[in-house]
């Protein structure tokens, strides 16, 4: 996979592994105080698993941090999506007004 085809799963949990070991913390130790198995954070620090928000609160807490620091930490490494632009205005093809169908 390239850097752009990565997830936002992906990236959260890189970040959440950064903020646990620049604090020097063990992996079992922010698993039990944000209330999940060592082995779901793991899942969750590899990109494996997507969390709910309600657990990615409570991990982002047991780090010292909230949703809002997590998000604002993985924003700028997330993958980016290019939308194919709009027809212009000659080439759409939907009607200028209301439409009826009738079966």
């Amino acid at each position: 996979m390239g850097e752009t085809d990565r997830l936002w799963r992906e990236v959260v949990g890189e970040q959440i592994r950064r903020i646990r070991t620049d604090r020097a913390e063990r992996l079992t130790d922010v698993a039990e105080r944000s209330g999940v198995s060592p082995q779901y954070l793991s899942e969750i620090e590899r990109g494996l698993k997507d969390p709910s928000s309600e657990l990615l609160a409570a991990v982002a807490g047991a780090l010292g941090t909230n949703i809002e620091g997590l998000v604002r930490r993985a924003y700028p490494l997330a993958p980016v999506v290019r939308l194919a632009a709009p027809a212009p205005p000659s080439v759409r093809r939907v009607p200028p007004g209301p439409v009826c169908l009738a079966a």
